[in-house]
């Protein structure tokens, strides 16, 4: 990190400002290894490898490290040569492609994916991860200079509040301990009139008894993750030859290969067959090993942005199952 980013940092617990109190080594103008301290509740909050860290690095989204370690670039537009995560990234926000002068907030950016697009905009982008996937992030986005990587927790999130102009949260609230909570926390880190963008996996009732993955979650979700990783690679690898031919079968193919637990991609993505079962095998295992799966219904996230008090609310199916959006009322400070 750099010390001009303590102007969008603050001490998760009171929201105060921080200051330096450490610097161990430092490379240019950028903290490699150092300590940041809340005067007001003299708290302490490690940098380690230009990120500043305010969570235990070993926590219960470990899973993620290690996926987005293992597949730290498989979804990235830059290394596929699609435009497959830009489409999501403005189709599921509906934000402008030019954004300088914005100050946008990514709760749960994993290896960054999405962070490559949001700072494509010309906004400065704080990212922040619950995991060791924020090294991943850096690895590939910590150079730009609009972008602010840390490690911090959704529900003790390291920024200020009424201070960002768009918060966005793709692919985590189902994988939280609460999700409602969790949704909870992020409008009061808007601006008045701020713009908030979510989605979260949908609980389509009954058909979730008919997805495999919840079947054996209950061993999976328990097992040493690198232990598992090679076994859903190993998996996919073996069956990605008959995966084909199922794929093959006309309106069933897919669905079959999904509930075999083959995330089968061929037909929606254009990728090479290469890049298909890297996929394949990332996702195997995203659907396998985290600690929390809460898929939610329509209704019930209809509720939380009508509770959450925002304008503007529209909430439907789309990428990753459901996606919401809504904007924080300009008379409104909370």
């Amino acid at each position: 990190m750099k010390r001009g980013h303590l102007k969008y940092l603050a001490c998760p617990m009171c929201k105060n400002g921080l200051s330096i109190d450490a610097i161990e080594k430092e490379k240019r103008d950028s903290i490699e290894k150092g300590t940041l301290r809340c005067s007001n509740c003299n708290e302490f909050y490690s940098i380690i490898n230009y990120i500043p860290r305010f969570v235990p690095i070993n926590n219960y989204a470990e899973g993620f490290g290690l996926e987005w370690t293992l597949h730290a670039h498989t979804q990235y537009d830059s290394y596929t040569g699609t435009n497959i995560s830009e489409k999501r990234f403005f189709e599921e926000t509906k934000w402008p492609r030019k954004m300088k002068g914005q100050l946008i907030l990514e709760v749960g950016s994993g290896g960054g994916r999405f962070t490559e697009q949001a700072v494509s905009t010309g906004a400065t982008i704080i990212s922040i991860d619950y995991s060791q996937a924020v090294e991943s992030n850096y690895k590939y986005n910590g150079h730009k200079n609009n972008l602010i990587i840390a490690q911090g927790d959704i529900y003790n999130l390291p920024v200020k509040e009424n201070f960002f102009d768009k918060v966005l949260c793709i692919g985590v609230l189902q994988h939280t301990p609460d999700p409602k909570k969790s949704f909870m926390e992020l409008p009061k880190y808007l601006k008045p009139g701020g713009s908030l963008v979510i989605d979260i996996y949908a609980n389509k009732g009954i058909r979730k008894l008919f997805n495999t993955k919840y079947w054996i979650r209950p061993i999976t979700k328990r097992m040493d993750h690198n232990k598992l990783y090679s076994r859903c690679k190993n998996y996919v690898e073996l069956m990605w030859p008959l995966s084909k031919l199922l794929n093959k079968i006309p309106h069933i193919g897919k669905n079959i290969n999904w509930a075999l637990l083959i995330a089968d991609y061929r037909g929606r993505y254009n990728l090479s067959d290469d890049l298909l079962r890297e996929w394949a095998i990332l996702d195997t295992f995203d659907m396998l090993s985290p600690a929390y799966d809460n898929p939610q219904s329509l209704n019930s996230v209809k509720d939380w942005f009508m509770e959450a008090n925002l304008d503007n609310i529209e909430v439907i199916y789309g990428y990753n199952g459901i996606e919401g959006r809504g904007t924080k009322k300009k008379d409104l400070i909370k």
